[in-house]
């Protein structure tokens, strides 16, 4: 599922105030962060990442490697910090326009 324009910013908006749970640092994107990111996107629907400049990929790959891997959709990347969104199955508790 494809998030429109609109989603998006809805996304960024209740993203502002959330603070970094998941950081991509120089280990990169392994099994265990991916796992610790499907974690905390079924605890929370919405995440905040850190990428770290120590990161082996670039801010804005990393962000979308993660978020394949995790099933998630990207929401936004700015600066080094990425949105990732993912719905819960049953009673989403973020309901997008």
């Amino acid at each position: 599922m494809a998030l429109t324009g609109k989603q998006r910013r809805f996304l960024r908006a209740l993203g502002h105030a959330l603070k970094p749970v998941v950081t991509v640092g120089a280990g990169g994107i392994d099994d265990g962060l991916v796992a610790e990111t499907e974690k905390a996107l079924l605890a929370h629907e919405l995440v905040k990442v850190k990428i770290l400049a120590s990161a082996p990929l670039d801010r804005k790959e990393s962000a979308a490697v993660l978020a394949g891997r995790a099933g998630a959709e990207l929401a936004q990347v700015l600066g080094r910090t990425a949105l990732l969104y993912k719905a819960r199955e049953k009673s989403p508790a973020i309901k997008l326009p």
